[in-house]
């Protein structure tokens, strides 16, 4: 090795660990500001302007979709150009957004505000930011997006309870606006000087290129897996707390066991590396998804008692944390780091659609089907629906 090689190597490394710490507290930041404070503030919003819940909450759900469909283009961008300008702009949009938000007169203006916030979610949320980690880090991707998902994993732990004392105080136009100060003077300069490193130049290209890929067998039936499993496992996270307080328990209860699914999901991204490297790219997605059906099903079909349901919710939090990284990782483990950015935004707009949609279908299913129990088997059995799709979904 060089000296020049034995040099440079401890200057990349402090700054891959700035890179990481950045991302990771501007993940945080985003997660909560955007995502989390919002299912807090809903029922004071409702009560004070008179808009109704369902309304408010098209306005979210509309956010998500047009995430999925400005990631699209975003993905291409951060191939060329890597994340600093693209995260940097997403955080400035993010400040507009919320003080939109804050100052809405009018339901229209509200939801138009959701609107523009779900451009700065394309721009601050993981799709950029694992794609940073994908081109900086290499080969040593998964430790970086482990790190990154256990760290976001904490949003809601943050956000959600200071939010609540911020709604008691100023109430939701003026949270709004203080978080809309706080990522203002956090996430944005966080992302201009922290995302400093050079974009590393691709070494080599691919057999094909993204439209081809994207065009390709495996590559549609990994979306279409991907899609169904996502509807699945997020529409169990909206659901279980009707489910448990339908199976007797009380809505404290069914909030701590929701609660504890949380912790399930940093246990399961915790033994994510140990996973990924005794298995296969296949055999990894079928497991987490099969394990995934199955415990849906099982919190359908098992009555009680309320430790074996809790446990139940803990499991579900597990498999969740997992195929966060199974979705964060399926691009790389199948086609190379090469157009990362542009194959996952392709990859991500469909998740976040059937994600955006999952609370409002679980609920008309559970009308439709009599309960939630049932609606719990339905999602089970969309689920081994996905497992067997994605045994398909591996080039060759």
């Amino acid at each position: 090795m060089s000296a020049d090689t034995t040099t440079a190597r401890p200057g990349l490394d402090a700054g891959l660990r700035r890179v990481l710490v950045v991302l990771c507290t501007t993940e945080i930041i985003s997660f909560g500001v955007l995502s989390y404070a919002f299912p807090v503030l809903l029922p004071t919003i409702s009560a004070r302007t008179g808009w109704s819940l369902a309304a408010i909450t098209a306005g979210f759900s509309a956010s998500q979709v047009v995430a999925g469909l400005v990631g699209i283009p975003v993905g291409r961008l951060l191939d060329r150009h890597g994340p600093r300008a693209i995260m940097t702009t997403g955080s400035v949009i993010a400040v507009l957004a919320l003080v939109a938000l804050a100052t809405a007169r009018s339901l229209e203006l509200f939801i138009a505000s959701w609107l523009l916030a779900g451009v700065a979610m394309a721009g601050v949320f993981y799709a950029p930011a694992f794609a940073a980690l994908t081109r900086w880090y290499g080969p040593r991707r998964v430790a970086a997006l482990t790190a990154l998902t256990l760290f976001a994993g904490l949003a809601s732990t943050v956000f959600a309870p200071l939010t609540a004392v911020l709604n008691d105080h100023v109430g939701w136009r003026g949270t709004y606006l203080v978080l809309a100060g706080f990522l203002a003077v956090t996430t944005v300069p966080l992302h201009l000087w922290g995302l400093r490193l050079p974009w590393p130049a691709i070494e080599h290209e691919t057999a094909h290129t993204p439209s081809a890929v994207a065009r390709s067998r495996p590559f549609l039936v990994l979306v279409i897996a991907m899609s169904l499993a996502a509807f699945s496992v997020y529409a169990v996270v909206i659901n279980l707390v009707p489910l448990l307080t339908e199976r007797g328990m009380t809505t404290t209860a069914a909030a701590v066991a929701l609660g504890l699914g949380g912790i399930g999901q940093v246990l399961g991204r915790l033994g994510y590396a140990r996973l990924a490297a005794r298995t296969s790219v296949r055999t990894r997605t079928l497991l987490v998804l099969l394990v995934s059906a199955a415990v849906t099903v099982l919190l359908g079909v098992v009555p009680g008692p309320a430790l074996l349901l809790i446990a139940g919710s803990v499991l579900a939090g597990v498999t969740r944390g997992i195929f966060t990284l199974v979705q964060a990782t399926a691009i790389t483990d199948r086609w190379g780091a090469v157009h990362y950015g542009q194959l996952n935004g392709l990859l991500t707009a469909p998740v976040m659609l059937t994600a955006a949609i999952a609370p409002w279908a679980g609920s008309a299913l559970a009308s439709w089907l009599g309960g939630f129990p049932a609606v719990f088997v339905v999602l089970g059995a969309i689920g081994v629906l996905a497992a067997a799709l994605s045994t398909a979904s591996v080039p060759r």
